[in-house]
């Protein structure tokens, strides 16, 4: 690779078609006939999104520390380790949902939520994306859910992540990245690197 690739402008392939494949309660599958600049034509096929997206939510009850659920994952058929997390209602923006799904998966709000970055997850196959949100100054506060039983709340030290990935049941790819980020955006904080 030419140190200049990285400057070089592509040209988006023109949809020449996008085709519902398949349609569940919670997924859309769709076929993409795509035309390349280069005259190449191919079909992907991805799953659609709609609505707003998504928050998954680093809690912090104290300066070390970060809240994680136990909830069941249908696609490992087991419980797993992981941030809290959901969907943006409509009308919702990321701060309000992220704020909203603590209360009803841990029992507590934020006064102080900032966001830290988007994350995607096999970007050649899906459009969804995960905003990424640090809640601090946490206070009791429960809502009700659409969780199908009630979520057991761990708190972890956050500046043990190695621990956390020495674990079976933690190894969400979005969790561990969004661990290190916040992480990584305390320290610098702390040491005064970050304004």
């Amino acid at each position: 690779m030419s140190a200049n690739a990285s400057s070089t402008v592509l040209q988006k392939p023109q949809i020449l078609s996008c085709t519902p494949v398949a349609q569940s309660r919670l997924f859309r599958v769709e076929a993409l006939d795509l035309r390349f600049s280069n005259g190449e034509e191919r079909q992907f096929e991805r799953l659609g999104g709609k609505g707003s997206g998504a928050v998954m939510i680093v809690a912090m009850p104290d300066p070390e520390s970060v809240l994680l659920i136990r909830e069941y994952a249908a696609g490992f058929e087991d419980y797993v380790l992981t941030l809290p997390k959901g969907l943006i209602d409509p009308g919702e923006d990321a701060v309000t949902a992220a704020n909203r799904e603590l209360m009803e998966e841990c029992g507590v709000g934020a006064r102080q939520i900032e966001p830290l970055c988007e994350l995607s997850l096999a970007p050649n196959y899906m459009r969804h994306r995960m905003n990424v949100l640090l809640a601090t100054d946490l206070y009791d506060k429960r809502l009700p859910g659409d969780e199908p039983e009630p979520l057991v709340v761990e708190s972890q030290p956050l500046d043990d992540i190695d621990a956390l990935l020495a674990r079976d049941d933690f190894h969400e790819a979005r969790a561990i990245a969004a661990l290190y980020i916040a992480r990584d955006r305390l320290r610098a904080e702390r040491e005064g690197l970050v304004p």
